[in-house]
């Protein structure tokens, strides 16, 4: 649905409506697209994390790397200071 500025004061109601169609309203000053409203994310059941298809997408890459041994890879010098104060060993 494509609604003006006007739209949006005297006829918000059927601008609700569409929103509950889940439709999203593309709202419009002066005949350019300025902004969109997008209907509000229904309630999604919580799915356990392991089921997401980004978990373990890196797990062939850092095999068998602990994420303090990687993270210290990454940081390399700059925070050997760090680890000498904590205790870590290097």
């Amino acid at each position: 649905m494509k609604a003006s500025v006007v739209d949006l004061r005297y006829r918000m109601k059927e601008v609700l409506e569409a929103l509950r169609r889940n439709e999203k309203v593309d709202i419009l000053y002066h005949g350019k697209l300025t902004g969109t409203i997008y209907p509000a994310m229904k309630d999604k059941k919580i799915q356990d994390i392991k089921s997401h298809p980004f978990f373990g997408m890196y797990r062939d890459r850092y095999k068998g790397k602990s994420v303090q041994g990687l993270m210290d890879e990454l940081r390399g010098d700059r925070y050997a200071h760090l680890r000498k104060t904590r205790g870590h060993v290097v």
